[in-house]
């Protein structure tokens, strides 16, 4: 990812809190305004650092799994926003990225996804502990 499309993002961010400032005090479809404005800016970013496959993908796994895709565009966000991204992220290395979350998940990492365990407590009034006596 290059310098002027980090300074964009920075921009789209710095004119997006501008506008929450502006508009905090407002009241009634306040509320509905913020989330269609985070909306346009997150999807300002997506399209600023996915490529047009990778873009693709993630809107395919929205339609399957919508909590998933809000995942990985944190992520990828969050990556942008540490500048840790050189480059926009191809179809590739968005399929690395859900590999690595997937393992994530099966280690416990995730939320909710990981195996139940139950330990029951034996019968204390078992025939075995006459026996001992």
């Amino acid at each position: 990812m290059s310098d002027a499309d980090l300074e964009e993002i920075r921009k789209g961010r710095l004119t997006q809190l501008q506008l929450q400032q502006q508009g905090g005090g407002s009241s009634g479809g306040g509320g509905e305004d913020k989330k269609q404005q985070e909306a346009e800016a997150r999807n300002s970013i997506l399209s600023q650092i996915l490529t047009p496959e990778a873009a693709d993908r993630l809107g395919r796994i929205r339609l399957v799994k919508e909590s998933r895709a809000t995942d990985v565009e944190n992520r990828l966000i969050m990556l942008a926003r540490s500048q840790q991204l050189r480059s926009k992220v191809t179809e590739d290395q968005l399929k690395e990225l859900l590999g690595a979350m997937a393992e994530n998940e099966e280690k416990g990492g995730g939320g909710g996804g990981g195996r139940i365990v139950v330990n029951r407590k034996t019968d204390w009034d078992d025939d075995d502990d006459l026996l001992d006596f």
